[in-house]
């Protein structure tokens, strides 16, 4: 069995990965952690906060340096996860990945002869209601989907 934990380093991802954990010490199962970056994503919070701040010259430097620190945070907390999990027996590896979220992430949960994705319902934003990028790949997913709350 191999599970794929999706995490974008909110607290429910986090959450996510302990279920996985939990399943993965019953099953015997080999799980990876992954993790999708959009420069997309960095590219339009530099520009908004530029733009704001009125210092447009600065856009390129500023969305290098987000950048570098979205990639160390990510990597970080999944270092962390990956030691817990390993710390408690589980086959555990992570796996970071540049692109659109909704693609990589179909991309690697359909073709990773996966028996069982794992996500949590609400992203970094922290809203209250379920998360969009969950709504965008939950019905694209081919192996059973766990949502966590």
């Amino acid at each position: 069995m191999k599970i794929l934990v999706l995490v974008d380093g909110s607290k429910w991802s986090q959450k996510a990965a302990l279920h996985a954990f939990a399943i993965a010490r019953t099953k015997k199962a080999k799980v990876v952690l992954f993790s999708v970056l959009d420069r997309r994503e960095v590219r339009a919070i530099a520009f908004h906060t530029s733009f704001r701040s009125g210092n447009l010259e600065e856009i390129q430097n500023f969305e290098e340096t987000l950048w570098k620190e979205n990639k160390k945070g990510i990597k970080d907390v999944l270092t962390t996860l990956l030691e817990l999990g390993q710390s408690e027996g589980i086959n555990c590896s992570f796996k970071i990945v540049e692109g659109p979220a909704k693609d990589r992430i179909l991309e690697e949960a359909n073709s990773g002869n996966y028996s069982l994705v794992v996500m949590g319902a609400y992203g970094k934003s922290g809203k209250t209601r379920i998360g969009s990028l969950l709504e965008d790949v939950v019905g694209h997913i081919k192996p059973p989907v766990m949502i966590v709350r």
